[in-house]
């Protein structure tokens, strides 16, 4: 079963850079999205090329603001748009797809870099999506929670890390609620779980080449629960093309 998880930055934006013919390549089993950016009725022009995918899209009410989906080449039992937050809901952070094997989450975690009142929602987010966490602590097992976490785990996670840990995406708390997180409920870092040790990052400032230069974050995640750790074949976060600010993150689990 191959995985994807990217963060577009725009999806109309990505098929401009080439997305759907990379995709069409790919032969992946589930694609997650992040920051689609659009409703659904913006997207008339693009669905045609995914014709042969089960979607869904999480909107935002803003337009042209965040957004999640789930594509799947298999049709999902069941679908959910919410964690239970209304405040995360109305941004469109949120998409489940549930199989009879295992559940899959599409999840954007908002940034705090523009200032205190974002900082506050990302925290609120953080403690909600705890809540269902808790919830959910006997089946987490049988999930794969894909995203933007908008968090920075370990120094390794990113370039620069000590001009970066007064900025939000690696502040101390946020890291220390990851841990927690991977710690109470028994999850796991897919890519660190194979590669403990390598200095790879999935997103780049826009700013100073950091593309060029690989400065970056290692924001993005597969998430898995425990029936997945021995699962896991092969991880790569592709770089060769370029369809974001983010780079796709690509995991081929194995049953």
């Amino acid at each position: 079963m191959k995985i994807i998880s990217l963060n577009l930055n725009g999806i109309r934006s990505a098929v401009r850079k080439g997305l759907v013919k990379w995709i069409a390549g790919q032969n992946a089993d589930v694609i997650c999205f992040q920051e689609t950016k659009a409703q659904i009725g913006q997207l008339n022009t693009i669905m045609p090329s995914f014709k042969d995918w089960h979607t869904a899209f999480s909107d935002a009410e803003k337009k042209g603001y965040s957004g999640v989906a789930i594509f799947s080449k298999k049709h999902p039992n069941a679908i959910s748009k919410s964690f239970g937050f209304e405040e995360a809901d109305r941004e469109g952070r949120f998409i489940q797809f549930d199989f009879e094997k295992f559940s899959i989450v599409s999840i954007y975690f908002p940034s705090g870099s523009s200032g205190a009142k974002r900082q506050d929602m990302k925290y609120r987010f953080m403690e909600e999506f705890e809540i269902w966490l808790e919830r959910r602590k006997k089946d987490l097992k049988k999930f794969i929670i894909c995203g933007d976490l908008n968090i920075a785990h370990h120094e390794i996670d990113l370039k620069n890390w000590k001009a970066n840990k007064k900025n939000s995406g690696f502040l101390l708390e946020e890291r220390n609620w990851l841990s927690k997180i991977f710690h109470e409920y028994n999850l796991f870092d897919a890519y660190r779980t194979l590669y403990p040790a390598r200095e790879d990052y999935t997103w780049w400032s826009n700013r100073g080449n950091a593309w060029d230069n690989n400065v970056g974050w290692r924001i993005d995640y597969q998430v898995i629960g425990s029936n997945f750790v021995e699962k896991i074949d092969t991880a790569e976060i592709f770089r060769s093309e370029r369809f974001s600010d983010h780079a796709p993150l690509i995991i081929n689990y194995v049953d």
